[in-house]
């Protein structure tokens, strides 16, 4: 059954906030690029984007979520999704049934990407990372616009659709690399987590999604975790700190 939620129009997205924290873009020399999962909000990922920075990002307390606090080099994005909802089915569903929540939300991590870059931050400096529905479009979006980043984190998510062809992604990076995508990541470091027994996210689906990433060239380092559920433990928050200290 659909579990169609209240998106209007072809980027139902487009109009919804970009969060932040940490330092301001135009200031920041490495940036955090966050995207929430089904029901939540950027607010909420901003505060787990704050736990792995440690003390390298801070937002008072008195703040709004729009509200930027300038502490330190690194800047967190989050973009919102409308209704606090990226798509409406299963990422395993068909991918014209997720439309046009899933390309919309594609475009809106694109364009928290824009924005550090266009700041002045190079793409090497940009950690991209989500949980749930984030994780998935997180993986999505660097699969399809593959370069060299900071990083890309993917707690509890894979890749999006019914089924995954590895030789797809890499056609289609292969043609934007001059025939060779074996580079296209250029050893931009993966982490990817997951229970063994979530709800949402089959096993299978995150191994699928680290063969395509290492296919790209990424540096993946993927984590199952036995019996966690669907969630975010210690050890995954510490993985994606040591990844965000790398960015310094």
């Amino acid at each position: 059954m659909s579990r169609r939620t209240p998106h209007a129009g072809d980027d139902p997205h487009a109009d919804e906030p970009l969060v932040t924290a940490g330092a301001d873009a135009e200031s920041a020399n490495a940036a955090v690029v966050l995207v929430h999962g089904r029901g939540a909000t950027a607010r909420s990922i901003v505060e787990f984007g704050e736990t792995v920075a440690g003390d390298d990002a801070a937002i008072s307390s008195a703040a709004s979520p729009s509200t930027v606090r300038e502490t330190s080099g690194l800047s967190l994005l989050a973009p919102q999704a409308a209704a606090n909802t990226w798509y409406p089915n299963s990422f395993l569903a068909p991918v014209a049934d997720n439309e046009p929540g899933r390309s919309s939300g594609l475009r809106a991590v694109g364009r928290a990407v824009e924005t550090a870059m266009d700041a002045g931050i190079p793409a090497e400096r940009v950690l991209i990372g989500g949980f749930s529905q984030g994780a998935c479009l997180a993986s999505e979006f660097v699969a399809r616009n593959p370069t060299r980043y900071g990083g890309l984190a993917v707690l509890s998510g894979g890749l999006i659709g019914e089924s995954i062809a590895r030789d797809d992604y890499v056609a289609d990076a292969a043609g934007e690399a001059d025939g060779d995508a074996s580079d296209a990541l250029a050893g931009t470091p993966v982490f990817l987590g997951c229970s063994d027994v979530d709800p949402h996210i089959p096993e299978e689906r995150v191994h699928e999604t680290a063969e395509v990433l290492e296919a790209l060239g990424g540096d993946v380092e993927t984590r199952i975790y036995e019996g966690m559920g669907h969630g975010i433990n210690e050890e995954e928050t510490a993985y994606v700190s040591e990844m965000v200290a790398e960015l310094a």
